[in-house]
């Protein structure tokens, strides 16, 4: 069983990467999001990014740093295929994860402008806001020193490979494709 962790920043194209592993290489998608909708409804919450980040954040705080990634790998881990968990937000998931067999994980960017465009097009509930709230969320999400908050710069870092995704689906479905065809992944 293969393990793919991908982290990225807002809109870069984290989906398409999962979209494309789940539909062209049969891999399973494990989802952050997903886990937090649930416990965000669970608690009665407002379905929201922030929520997300109080939710997330008050999970690391009251189990492990890894806690979230960790329960979705045992998920995983129980259907016993390829696997691919999105998204990965602090280090001591990554280094949760690099303790398991065969796991790599995955970055992607792409340019401000481009990400919120995309933000703007996909309409999601959490995606309705202007450009000054997208930069601010990242940039909230890009560095911390507290464990159990989001350091996407250090995920980033931590990734054995980085897309970058500034042009069309099959520009990127190339990328994919001509990394993930290696015979040493």
């Amino acid at each position: 069983m293969r393990i793919i962790g991908i982290t990225g920043t807002l809109g870069a194209g984290k989906g398409t990467i999962v979209d494309y592993l789940v539909k062209k290489r049969g891999y399973r998608h494990y989802s952050v999001r997903g886990f937090l909708i649930k416990e965000a409804e669970r608690r009665g919450m407002e379905i929201n990014r922030d929520t997300f980040v109080v939710v997330a954040n008050d999970l690391r705080a009251s189990h492990s740093p890894s806690y979230i990634i960790d329960q979705l790998y045992l998920e995983a881990l129980e259907n016993g295929t390829d696997a691919i968990i999105e998204s990965i937000r602090t280090p001591g998931e990554v280094e949760s994860l690099r303790r398991k067999d065969h796991f790599i994980l995955v970055g992607i960017d792409a340019d401000p402008e481009i990400r919120y465009g995309r933000i703007v097009d996909r309409a999601s509930e959490t995606d309705k806001i202007s450009f000054e709230t997208f930069i601010q969320n990242e940039q909230r999400e890009m560095e911390s020193t507290d464990p159990n908050h989001q350091n996407l710069r250090r995920c980033m870092q931590m990734a054995d490979h980085i897309f970058t995704n500034n042009g069309t689906f099959e520009d990127l479905y190339l990328q994919i494709e001509d990394y993930f065809g290696r015979e040493d992944i």
